[in-house]
């Protein structure tokens, strides 16, 4: 017999297997057992909540000949039927593939015919909102008085997006998100009949990462039983399984981009991409650990909230210690901007470390929080020097009378010629930009050689637009196409150094580069260059 995944072999058989939806469980079963079945209802929730479950119960719970109470008896000839997927009476419909007006118009013929057995027909419409608007109007009047042996079941995950009519016309139940401790105790419970252990913080974290869905709670746990080799999954194992990081990593993170290093936080990247964790899976969950610093933070008792235990939520408040809220605020504010934008993305790794510069440099930053961020980080610097200013004022001889000392005047050279090669990498500047591709091609464009127009050095300046493409330039990619075509056009290795335009226009140093022809003509004189 072929393998079987964890979330169907462990479908609820009875209404006491459903978790979390108990007010639902509640109300159907005393429909059931009272005979005050609705013709239509409508399902609605988040993925994985139990919706298509409840319905397959509820159809077979309703044409059961042996009821045990309100739950299936799961022996009779309908209930084997509708196990095995062969009933007559309990017809399933994927409304993402069967949408159109042809479908719906089949369901209103087949609905004039009684079930040859059984007591009723239930239609059980999957991802109803997929339906067209014209399969909407076809089925409107059917759905609002079918045959009294029929039933609807509407499943949806955006009822936002279903008419208002046919809303009214059914009984609405919205399922809600699982709690961490019902899907902990469900998984619990499936290790067991598996004979399969595994380390309590594991299942809980398990738990967490499914956000709500008991689907996604077994498709996480089916990952983790396939890499499980002695029988039993420990907390390394599924972090290692599921590609995920623990908090230490994102510690580690966090100290690097507070600390401003670039090259430390592009570093913990890397070790992340190297072993193989998913970027997106990375954002998420590093978004988690800081709104968990904010609350762990601002307040007491939240351990039940956190899902984390008394030890870990101590740790949390001593990671928060001395970072303000604005900060914090500010950090998660950018990374639940990067999960929207990681979804489209095709280059999900650029996008993080471009993101992780931006944290580290607020300076480069034009947004309200990081205007905030560098308003503090001065504020921080002026107590700084308020604490040292009495202590270097204790420092002064009593004797020594203050006096104003004259500013040294500002040095002055003649300007110097580029060297020759400086000179020849200017002049097929354009065609070494062009050689560019990918990310660096983008963060060259409007780039301009400049020289030191001193003569004290022979390096080649490339001033480029701000300070976050200078530092993923100097920090994180790859410029040996660049470097390689600048030799190449200056006959040897040049030492090439990225600033940014302010950096030029601030220098009294830094020139752009005269090519020959331009000085021929200013002198009007011919001009021999001796290398």
């Amino acid at each position: 017999m072929s393998y079987t995944a964890l979330y169907r072999k462990f479908r609820p058989a009875s209404f006491e297997e459903v978790k979390g939806q108990d007010a639902i469980v509640t109300t159907l079963k005393n429909q059931i057992m009272s005979g005050r079945i609705g013709h239509a209802y409508l399902f609605c929730g988040t993925r994985g909540t139990g919706k298509t479950s409840v319905a397959k119960l509820f159809a077979r719970a309703v044409n059961c000949e042996h009821r045990n109470g309100a739950d299936p008896c799961g022996t009779c000839e309908s209930c084997r039927a509708a196990l095995s997927s062969s009933s007559v009476n309990i017809i399933e419909i994927d409304a993402a593939s069967n949408n159109s007006v042809d479908d719906v118009r089949n369901i209103r013929e087949e609905v004039a015919y009684r079930p040859t057995e059984g007591r009723y027909k239930v239609y059980i419409i999957d991802e109803a909102h997929m339906l067209s608007t014209g399969a909407f109007n076809a089925l409107l009047k059917t759905l609002e008085e079918p045959p009294e042996y029929v039933i609807f079941i509407l499943a949806t995950t955006e009822a936002a997006k279903l008419p208002v009519t046919i809303v009214s016309r059914c009984q609405r139940y919205d399922f809600k998100r699982i709690s961490i401790d019902r899907i902990a105790d469900r998984i619990g419970e499936l290790l067991n009949a598996e004979g399969i252990s595994a380390d309590e913080k594991g299942i809980r974290y398990i738990s967490r990462l499914a956000d709500g869905s008991m689907r996604d709670a077994l498709s996480l746990l089916e990952r983790c039983i396939s890499g499980c080799t002695n029988g039993r999954i420990s907390y390394d194992d599924i972090l290692e399984t599921l590609g995920t990081v623990d908090s230490e990593g994102f510690h580690a993170m966090l100290e690097a981009v507070r600390g401003k290093n670039v090259k430390g936080a592009i570093r913990q990247l890397e070790e992340y991409s190297v072993s193989g964790k998913d970027m997106s899976s990375f954002a998420s969950d590093f978004t988690w650990y800081l709104r968990n610093l904010l609350l762990a933070k601002s307040t007491d008792g939240l351990e039940d909230m956190l899902d984390v235990t008394a030890e870990e939520y101590q740790e949390l408040k001593a990671s928060a210690e001395g970072i303000p809220d604005e900060e914090l605020i500010r950090y998660i504010r950018i990374f639940s901007a990067l999960g929207g934008t990681l979804r489209n993305s095709v280059s999900k790794r650029v996008d993080v470390e471009m993101t992780l510069i931006r944290l580290c440099r607020p300076e480069a930053d034009t947004d309200t929080d990081a205007l905030k961020a560098r308003i503090r980080g001065l504020e921080e610097k002026l107590e700084e020097l308020k604490t040292d200013i009495p202590k270097m004022a204790a420092a002064v001889p009593a004797n020594v009378s203050a006096r104003t000392e004259a500013r040294p005047e500002k040095k002055t050279f003649i300007k110097k010629a580029a060297p020759a090669g400086i000179v020849r990498v200017k002049k097929n500047w354009n065609s070494i930009l062009a050689g560019q591709k990918g990310l660096v091609g983008s963060m060259l464009e409007g780039a301009v050689p400049v020289y030191d127009a001193s003569g004290e050095s022979n390096i080649l300046y490339i001033s480029v637009r701000n300070e976050t493409v200078r530092d993923y330039l100097k920090e994180v990619a790859d410029c040996s196409v660049l470097f390689g075509a600048i030799s190449e056009a200056a006959g040897g290795t040049v030492e090439t150094v990225f600033v940014t335009s302010s950096d030029v226009s601030r220098s009294d140093r830094l020139s752009e580069i005269e090519v020959i022809e331009n000085i021929k003509k200013l002198i009007n004189a011919d001009v021999e260059i001796v290398d």
